[in-house]
């Protein structure tokens, strides 16, 4: 008779994977590792099959090099964010909730960065229109295109992105935190 293969039951939040306790990696060179890969998303990845057009910075500028661009700038600030948090509650304790705290970021900075790009376009619309009523058929037009129906796509592109730098960050800058040690003895009370 074959194995019967069962799935994993998640029933309370303790089921989950990610739960134990972590701490920063000794080696120096751990943090730079995991912002390295966390900014190499599929981007990098896909620059080598599919090369921009226009790697000259500007407002036709490949999408794939801006979101590096942003990388390069959000992950060491949401490692500092992350250390700073950590010195100060002790807070993400877990793999988990590293990967949380990045996905929480990645997704606010996203939808942070698309509402800037929609009023920056509505400001640049109103320098070029001839009118009053052409300015608020640029207002309307951008604010749906870019505000409307840009965000949602916005958001969903950078939590995945934050997915992965927390991934990265989780496994690569953090260790399994040793094991309490129990003082049977008492030897360590003044400690």
């Amino acid at each position: 008779m074959a194995p019967r293969f069962s799935l994993p039951r998640y029933e309370t939040p303790e089921d989950l994977p990610g739960q134990v306790a972590v701490k920063w990696r000794r080696e120096p060179g751990a943090r730079i590792l995991a912002t390295i890969a966390a900014v190499c998303w599929p981007p990098l990845l896909t620059l080598a099959f599919w090369p921009p057009k226009n790697w000259v910075p500007g407002l036709d500028i490949d999408w794939r090099l801006g979101l590096l661009l942003v990388g390069l700038i959000a992950v060491p600030t949401g490692l500092q964010l992350l250390e700073r948090s950590r010195k100060a509650a002790g807070k993400p304790s877990t793999r988990l909730g590293v990967i949380w705290r990045f996905i929480l970021w990645g997704g606010l900075l996203a939808a942070g960065l698309q509402v800037l790009i929609a009023l920056a376009v509505t400001v640049v619309g109103w320098f070029g229109a001839r009118s009053l009523f052409e300015g608020l058929g640029v207002t309307e037009t951008t604010l749906l295109i870019y505000g409307v129906g840009g965000l949602p796509v916005a958001i969903l592109v950078g939590v995945s992105y934050a997915l992965w730098a927390g991934l990265c960050v989780a496994f690569i800058a953090f260790r399994k935190a040793p094991e309490p040690v129990n003082d049977r003895l008492g030897l360590m009370r003044g400690r």
